[in-house]
C-alpha cells in the first residue's frame, strides 16, 4: 500500500467520481469533518448533486485535472478508468491518493469496529444497527452504501468509540483487488450470508470463500461474531459465534413471521425470553436482517426496549423494496442484482400479492459472467414473466469470453422458466409492461442500475 499523509482540519480532499452513494456519502462526512472538499464525474445528478450544493461542496462535471488545483489528498473512485485524465494528473505529479476503502482505515474506524458482511442483507444490516445505535444516543461514526428513508446521512464522523462499517467484498480499487472488508479491522462481525457472487472477481465459488474465511481468521480473540444459521451450511468454519435464525437451535430466533403490504410481525427469541416486534418495513427477509441487528445490539449491551423502538421506526433505505406507486398496478424499484436476491424479493412479493408479477431484471457484472450461468436456475418461479431489459455496457475482460447479452440471458433464465422475454428497447417494454398488466398485478425492477428512467416513466404513464 502506498504511503499515506497525516491529514488534519481544512486540508483539501478531492474525489474522482464524486457521484457515487458511498463516495459522495463520505465527501460529506469529510466536508462536515472540516475540511475542503471538491470533486468530479462523467455526471453529476438529483438527488447527488442536491445534497453537495446544499452541504458546500464544490464539484464539477467531466474529467478536468486544471480544475483539481492542488489537493492535499484524492479519493479515487473505481469510475477512473487507466486512461482518466484526473487519475493520469494524479500519477504523474505523485499526489497522495487512495481508495475510499483506504480513506474509511484511515478516518472512520474506531476502538469498537463493527462491519456488516455477507453476500446480501450487509446494506440493511448496516442502516439498521447505525439506527440502533443512534437511537441508544452511541452517536456512532458510520458508513453504508445506501440512501437512508430516516432521512439520516449515509456516512458521518463523530467522536463515538463506535463506527459501524458496510463490509463490502467487492475489489477495493484497480490497484487493490483485496475485498474492502480486509481495510476495516472488525473487532465485531455480522455475517448475513456467504453464497458465490461476484465471479467477475472471484471466478470460482472457493476464491469467494476463502475471502469471508480470512476476514474470519484476522478477528481478535476478543471480538464478536454474530452470524446467520445459514453459514452452518457453508464451507465457512467460525469455531465461537452468537447465532440467529429461524430454527430453534439458534441462540436468537425469529418465529411467527406475518408479511403484509403495510409491514411485518414477528417474534424473536433469546435464552427464554420473546421480544415482539410489528416493523412498518416490506419483505419477510427483513425479519432475518432484523433479528441479527438485534443480536448484534443486545450483545454489545443495548437494552431490548430500545432496539425494538428503533426496529420500528426503521425505514429501511432507497431501492429495497421501494415502493414507487401503490394504485390498481403496484410498482417496487428493487437493487437485488443477483439471481439469489432476485429470488428472495420475488418470494416476498409473493407471499403479499395475488396478482400476476412482472420481473424487470438486470444483474450486475459479476452475474453475466460465464460462470455464474449456473446460479440461475429456478430463480424466477416466484415471477409470472420475467423481462430482461437493454443491458447497460459494461468492460469486458479479453482473457475471458463476452459477458452474457440480454439474449443470452434470457436463454440462461428460460431454461427454468417457462416465461422469459428480452425487451431491447426502452419505449416498448414500458409499453408492453402497461398493456399486459391489469388490476393487482405487480411489477417490480431488479437491479443495480437505474433502468435509464423507465421506472418514473412508467409510474407516470400508470397514474394516468
Amino acid at each position: 500500500m502506498h504511503k499515506l499523509i497525516k491529514m488534519h482540519k481544512n486540508k483539501k480532499i478531492h474525489f474522482i467520481g464524486i457521484c457515487g452513494v458511498a463516495m459522495s456519502a463520505l465527501a460529506l462526512a469529510m466536508k462536515k469533518a472540516g475540511h475542503n472538499v471538491t470533486g468530479s464525474d462523467k455526471g453529476i445528478y438529483p438527488p447527488i448533486s442536491t445534497y453537495l450544493k446544499e452541504s458546500g461542496v464544490d464539484y464539477y462535471t467531466g474529467w478536468h485535472p486544471e480544475k483539481m488545483g492542488k489537493p492535499d489528498l484524492v479519493v479515487v473512485g473505481n469510475v477512473a478508468g487507466s486512461t482518466n485524465p484526473e487519475w493520469l494528473h494524479v500519477q504523474e505529479n505523485n499526489l497522495e491518493y487512495v481508495s475510499y476503502p483506504e480513506l474509511i482505515e484511515k478516518f472512520f474506524i474506531k476502538e469498537n469496529s463493527i462491519i456488516c458482511s455477507g453476500t446480501y442483507g450487509k446494506t440493511s444490516s448496516t442502516a439498521l444497527l447505525t439506527w440502533i445505535l443512534k437511537q441508544a444516543k452511541l452517536d456512532p461514526t458510520y458508513m453504508f452504501g445506501g440512501i437512508s428513508l430516516n432521512d439520516i446521512p449515509a456516512a458521518n464522523l463523530t467522536n463515538s468509540k463506535y463506527n459501524i462499517l458496510e463490509g463490502d467484498e467487492y475489489k477495493s480499487a484497480r490497484w487493490d483487488l483485496q475485498a474492502k472488508f480486509f481495510h476495516y479491522h472488525p473487532t465485531h462481525l455480522l455475517l448475513t450470508s456467504c453464497q458465490w457472487d461476484h465471479a467477475d472477481v472471484y471466478p470460482t465459488e472457493e476464491s469467494y470463500f476463502d475471502a469471508f474465511q480470512e476476514l474470519i481468521n484476522d478477528m481478535p480473540k476478543s471480538g464478536l461474531i454474530v452470524a446467520s444459521e445459514k453459514i452452518k451450511d457453508s464451507r465457512l468454519r467460525i469455531k465461537d459465534y452468537m447465532s440467529y435464525g429461524p430454527s430453534d437451535d439458534s441462540d436468537y430466533q425469529y418465529k411467527n413471521v406475518i408479511a403484509t403490504k403495510d409491514g411485518l410481525e414477528f417474534s424473536i427469541i433469546n435464552n427464554s425470553k420473546t421480544y415482539n416486534l410489528k416493523p412498518k418495513t416490506l419483505g419477510s427477509y427483513m425479519a432475518d436482517n432484523m433479528t441479527g441487528a438485534f443480536a448484534m445490539a443486545h450483545e454489545l449491551g443495548i437494552e431490548p426496549d430500545v432496539i425494538i423502538k428503533a426496529l420500528e421506526s426503521f425505514k429501511n433505505i432507497k431501492r429495497r423494496l421501494e415502493k414507487k406507486l401503490d394504485g390498481d398496478i403496484t410498482v417496487f424499484d428493487d437493487i437485488a442484482h443477483s439471481p439469489d436476491k432476485a429470488k428472495s424479493v420475488l418470494e416476498t412479493l409473493r407471499k403479499i400479492y395475488n396478482g400476476k408479477i412482472f420481473a424487470v431484471f438486470e444483474p450486475n457484472s459479476g452475474n453475466r459472467q460465464e460462470e455464474s450461468i449456473s446460479g440461475y436456475d429456478n430463480k424466477f418461479k416466484q415471477a409470472d414473466e420475467a423481462i430482461i431489459p437493454r443491458l447497460t455496457h459494461i468492460k469486458r475482460d479479453p482473457n475471458k469470453p463476452a459477458p452474457l447479452d440480454g439474449e443470452k440471458l434470457t436463454e440462461v433464465i428460460s431454461k427454468t422458466h417457462s416465461n422469459a422475454n428480452f425487451i431491447n428497447e426502452d419505449e416498448k417494454l414500458i409499453n408492453y409492461l402497461i398493456e399486459n398488466t391489469t388490476p393487482g398485478d405487480v411489477i417490480v425492477f431488479l437491479g443495480s442500475h437505474g433502468f435509464r428512467g423507465m421506472i418514473d416513466q412508467l409510474v407516470s404513464k400508470l397514474s394516468m
